[in-house]
């Protein structure tokens, strides 16, 4: 719940910057053509630093922005993550009135946008503890927006979710693969920090790859 966005940030910009890549149109969860390899996602998981969430102060939400951006194609980022992670997506301009969607969370199918939030994989509150605190205002709007950040789910698996990263928070056992290569993808990309903990429960989530 803690990542779900509602309205629009007209006229805000996505900045390109150095540690922030520019996104790119996914077919599936996380803003992959491609989902990670396990290979992959067992050396990204390895570069990780290992270490202590720092504390919360000074975060809200406002410090990731005031909500959706409009991206390139005019529409803001929650409708491009409807349109990208969905099959046979029926879309007018900028509204998506059906389509087929596979919740990460929880495994289960959906066909109505409207019962989908759209989170973020790595909550905002959870980047802000394991580095986000350093990053500038920019910086942390475009990780907001990112579309490898985010996943549309159920609404019931979102609330579910909260914050907390694995093992505080652990996905369907059918996720647990798609789940965990992806959180480790957005975590090496933003260089975020991990708990030893948190690290353990990837890699037991990434054994469940075949």
């Amino acid at each position: 719940m803690a990542g779900t966005r509602t309205g629009v940030a007209a006229g805000i910009t996505l900045f390109a910057l150095t540690t922030l890549t520019a996104c790119t149109m996914p077919a599936s969860a996380g803003g992959d053509s491609h989902p990670p390899l396990p290979s992959d996602s067992s050396a990204q998981l390895a570069s990780l630093k290992i270490a202590a969430a720092g504390p919360m102060t000074g975060y809200s939400r406002d410090r990731f922005g005031g909500g959706w951006i409009t991206q390139p194609d005019g529409c803001d980022t929650r409708v491009d993550v409807l349109k990208a992670q969905g099959r046979d997506v029926n879309a007018k301009g900028c509204t998506v009135n059906s389509g087929k969607w596979l919740s990460l969370y929880d495994g289960q199918n959906v066909t109505s946008p409207h019962d989908l939030d759209i989170d973020h994989l790595v909550p905002e509150a959870e980047a802000w503890r394991t580095g986000a605190a350093k990053w500038t205002q920019d910086q942390r709007v475009a990780f907001a927006n990112d579309l490898d950040e985010l996943v549309a789910v159920t609404a019931h698996s979102n609330r579910s979710k909260g914050d907390q990263p694995p093992p505080g928070y652990m996905p369907a056992e059918s996720e647990k693969c798609d789940y965990a290569t992806h959180w480790i993808k957005v975590k090496a990309k933003y260089k975020l920090t991990i708990s030893q903990s948190e690290h353990d429960a990837l890699t037991q989530m990434l054994g469940t790859c075949h």
